[in-house]
């Protein structure tokens, strides 16, 4: 069976980057009939953050990733924190000891920097490998008393990988085919650190080895480490269960120059997070895409798009299409480029596909706010006539105030153009005529105002533009007719008396 993982590190917010790994690994699963598991790597304790793993579970929920294991909903290979399993990996760091693929390092952050200091100095890369350790102080530099005393006495030490000085490891990548790199290009990195807390690269490669993961799904950030895990899985002796690997392509600011972070997203005025995040050391809010108004279904379809495609291009795909269509190896291996404009154009269509009365509840206390003394009952009718120039359904009351009040500002270019003695004598006439009229609907509206004007050699549309600037104090917006329809007579009449003598005292 097909089992993935997805495994953040509660050290902040979860990134749209991290979102859409997440979501990559979910369509992978689902596709596939196989499990998605949540793990959350938190070996890191110096850099945790109290309320960043339930604000990546709710982050989560909210897009509707379910996952069929992890610590908030259990399983049969828990604990699926990493915290939890710490006893866990020292056995497996003694056993590549035992097996002389590792070794005790026990160099002091002093030694270390002078080691990388000299080795810049001879214009090396500062790393510690094959040729580096044999100068610092380890199990395999030091006398094996010495080791020995070391480790009685209590001294602190890492555990680091030993690898060859030159050899070629090859995996092959889902994505981006056959990847070789050679040992002389890589270091012996700390396996087991000197709390006996696990460094990523050990618990990562127990863990998956444990969950029994086929197919590690991640970010392209963590393709230069993979020849390590490579390393690990031959040397634990778990080759022939080693995972399928796929790196995926970076996310990219909007210009595509480099990796997209929050900085851009302040910059240029768009949330890098799917939820609101206040950060508990500094109190800064930085806001998320539920809040700025996102739904869930077009955060989810636009991720999607960023980085994979199918083979005609198409655009629109609900969660159980996305499903249906996911296919790994279109995953592209170049970064893609985040398009604000292209979010909000998914937000408007899937806007669009939500019931009226769905729009109304979701932003009726915001209304309720803003205009205390308009009927909500009303509030679907309102949506309905706004909706389809909205990006955010916040959008349907804030884009057009005069259906919940009156208007008190008139749009100047209107009235500069449009409004005049002779122009103010004709709304007299048409508010006398709505008056009479025994319907108020859409159609009859039309007609009354056609005539009106057939009878005084003009046409309906010279008259529009009064019209709506007298009952809406705007220069666009909705069908005018429709707009009446939903004010209903009275108000439309109230409004337009009102108004003109609003314009007189304007003039």
């Amino acid at each position: 069976m097909v089992r993935v993982r997805f495994a953040p590190s509660p050290t902040g917010p979860l990134h749209i980057g991290g979102v859409r790994t997440a979501l990559y690994n979910y369509l992978f699963a689902r596709k596939n009939k196989g499990k998605l598991i949540l793990r959350i790597e938190d070996t890191d304790q110096k850099r945790y953050v109290k309320g960043a793993e339930d604000y990546i579970i709710e982050s989560l929920n909210w897009l509707g990733i379910q996952f069929d294991e992890g610590p908030h909903t259990g399983g049969d290979y828990g604990p699926y924190r990493q915290s939890e399993r710490k006893p866990d990996y020292r056995q497996y760091a003694d056993d590549l000891i035992e097996k002389g693929h590792a070794y005790y390092a026990f160099d002091t952050s002093e030694e270390l920097n002078e080691m990388r200091e000299r080795l810049e100095a001879s214009k090396m890369m500062p790393k510690y490998d094959a040729i580096s350790r044999s100068t610092m102080k380890n199990s395999l530099s030091l006398p094996e008393d010495e080791v020995k005393r070391r480790l009685a006495s209590g001294d602190d030490f890492v555990i680091r990988i030993k690898l060859p000085r030159n050899e070629e490891v090859r995996f092959h990548d889902e994505i981006r085919g056959w990847v070789v790199v050679n040992t002389t290009q890589m270091d012996d990195k700390v396996l087991l650190k000197s709390d006996g807390m696990p460094t990523y690269h050990l618990a990562n490669i127990v863990d998956d080895f444990k969950m029994e993961i086929t197919h590690v799904i991640r970010g392209e950030e963590w393709l230069p480490s993979a020849p390590l895990h490579v390393m690990l899985y031959r040397y634990l002796g778990w080759e022939d269960k080693m995972p399928k690997f796929a790196h995926l392509p970076l996310l990219l600011k909007p210009d595509g120059n480099g990796k997209l972070s929050k900085r851009d997203g302040d910059r240029l005025g768009f949330p890098v997070f799917p939820l609101e995040w206040k950060d508990p050391s500094t109190e800064v809010v930085s806001t998320g895409y539920r809040e700025e108004g996102y739904l869930p279904e077009a955060v989810l379809n636009m991720l999607a798009l960023l980085g994979w495609h199918t083979a005609d291009n198409q655009e629109l795909f609900p969660k159980d299409k996305l499903i249906e269509a996911f296919d790994i190896s279109r995953v592209s291996k170049s970064g893609a480029k985040f398009d604000l404009k292209k979010a909000q154009w998914f937000n408007h269509h899937y806007l669009m596909q939500l019931a009226n009365e769905q729009i109304a509840s979701s932003i009726q206390d915001e209304v309720k706010i803003a205009y205390p003394s308009f009927d909500l009952s009303r509030l679907s009718a309102a949506v309905e006539l706004t909706k389809e120039k909205a990006i955010f359904p916040s959008e349907c009351y804030t884009n057009a105030p005069y259906l919940f009040q009156r208007p008190t500002l008139y749009d100047e270019k209107t009235v500069a153009k449009k409004w005049s003695s002779e122009m103010e004598s004709a709304m007299q006439e048409l508010v006398a005529h709505f008056k009479d009229t025994p319907s108020f609907i859409e159609a009859d509206l039309d007609t009354l105002v056609e005539s009106y004007a057939l009878a005084n050699d003009n046409k309906k549309f010279y008259y529009f533009p009064a019209l709506r600037l007298v009952t809406t104090g705007a220069g666009g917006g909705p069908p005018l007719f429709k707009i009446f329809e939903f004010l209903g007579k009275q108000e439309v009449c109230a409004r337009i008396e009102e108004s003109i003598l609003n314009l007189k005292q304007h003039a």
